[in-house]
Formats: structure tokens, sequence, C-alpha cells
């Protein structure tokens, strides 16, 4: 990443130790909109509070505005409605500022709230926030992390690290079960496939955020591997960027330089 201005960090996930990172102050210090890395934990409070069924199917119609922001769908077209897996696999702007309606303001916090705890793993940290919205196009911006959430790149890998360890729980929850198989999806071949190096599954999401400075993109992407063993957990941020098109084939480099250490 030299020359790149932004963060990665690479945790251990059996030691809970960050084995190597580019940029720490960024990575303790940068508070920045999370875009759709937030979508499997408004996923899983969709599922968790009976208000999605995950095999409800959506038709997604692409064009998407939330009052003057364009989140218009960027994904292929499936020429197939999507159901909770699929949706997140191909981070469907529609479906979720949609499905975020069933929600209550409190509901859609308390499902971001995770995502703004310090992780003591890196010294100098700030604190990341989330608003409690207070209307209809608000909690639709927060469900897909373009409102009134704010995080360090260190604070969502500490999210996802502990989601990661529902994969060693038994299959009895429903909104986790679904947003694993999104994630899986998202590498394998969604929006996030160019994050998954040769002969390893990888679990993950990308995000393209808003940017506070301008109106360019911020890129993310951030998960784990290997998919269902989880060991290792990642995060990328790069200052104007995607997360598909920059920050994911970053995140491959990044995974690929580890299994090579591991041979």
């Amino acid at each position: 990443m030299k020359g790149h201005k932004g963060t990665a960090i690479v945790l251990d996930l059996k030691t809970e130790k960050v084995i190597a990172v580019y940029h720490p102050e960024v990575a303790a210090r940068r508070l920045a909109l999370p875009g759709s890395t937030v979508k499997p934990f408004t996923l899983m409070a969709l599922i968790d509070s009976g208000k999605v069924r995950p095999d409800e199917k959506f038709v997604c119609r692409r064009e998407v505005h939330v009052g003057k922001v364009n989140l218009t769908c960027s994904h292929p077209q499936t020429g197939q409605p999507f159901d909770a897996v699929s949706a997140l696999a191909y981070s469907c702007n529609d479906y979720f500022t949609s499905m975020a309606t069933r929600l209550t303001a409190e509901e859609m916090r308390n499902a971001l709230t995770d995502l703004s705890k310090q992780t003591r793993l890196l010294p100098d940290e700030v604190s990341g926030s989330v608003q409690l919205t207070q209307t209809r196009e608000q909690r639709q911006l927060q469900a897909v992390g373009e409102f009134g959430v704010r995080v360090t790149p260190i604070e969502l890998l500490a999210a996802y690290r502990r989601l990661s360890a529902y994969t060693f729980v038994s299959r009895t929850l429903p909104g986790f079960d679904a947003a694993f198989g999104g994630l899986m999806g998202a590498t394998e071949y969604g929006m996030a496939r160019l994050a998954q190096p040769q002969g390893l599954s990888v679990a993950g999401k990308t995000g393209t955020s808003r940017a506070d400075e301008g109106t360019w993109t911020h890129g993310w992407f951030v998960g784990w591997a290997p998919a269902s063993d989880p060991q290792v957990a990642l995060v990328v941020f790069l200052e104007r960027g995607t997360g598909p098109g920059d920050a994911a084939p970053f995140a491959a480099q990044i995974l690929q330089a580890w299994m090579a250490e591991r041979k």
C-alpha cells in the first residue's frame, strides 16, 4: 500500500494481537462513514427481530435516492430476485434501504452500537459514534452506513472479529447464518470477489462511503479467513477509493502474503 493514503490492519484471531499494520495512527484515529460494511449488522437485526425472513424475495429497482443521496445500485443485473444472502453478497442498496424502514430508530442504533467500541489494540484510539436517527430517511441511510455512524478502521475490524466468533457456534442463529452466507457470497461471486486470493476462502464485505471532506468516496474491505475456520481478520481503508475496485484487491494481496508466511 506504499504511497496510498489510508490504513490496513491484520489481526491474529488466536492471539488477538495485531500482526501487521500500515499507518497505525490512521487505524486508531481516522473517523469515517463505514458505508456498506455495516450491512451484515443491519441484516442480523432485521432477521433476528422477525421483521425479515431470510428467504423473503426482493426485486431490486436499481435506482435508489434517499433524500439528496444517490445510492443507485452498482451490482450486476442477476435476473433473479434477491433473498437475504444474495442481497448482502451483491450489496443491494435498494434492499437494505427498503428493509430498514421496518426497524425502529432504537433497533437500528442498537444493531450498529458494536461498531463504535474502543478496542485497546492500538495506542491513542479515539471513539466512534452511532446516532439515534430522527427521520425515516436518516434510518435508511444509517442502514447502509451513510449517516449517523462514524468508526475508526480498528473499531470496524474489532466488530468483525467479534462477528467471526459466531462461526464456532452451532447453526441456531438465523441472522448470523444469513450474514455469514452473504459475506462468503460477497467474495465468491459478489461485490468483494477481488478480495479472495486463490486457495483461500474469505468472508468479507466491501464498502464505498461518502467523504465528509468533499464529493469523493473512501474504500473499505473488512473480513476474515479462512471463512469457516477464522484465523486472521483484516481491514483495509483507502482515502479517495472504492471498496470493490481499490480496497478489495489490496486485501487479496495481504491475504496472499499471510498464506505465504504460513508455509
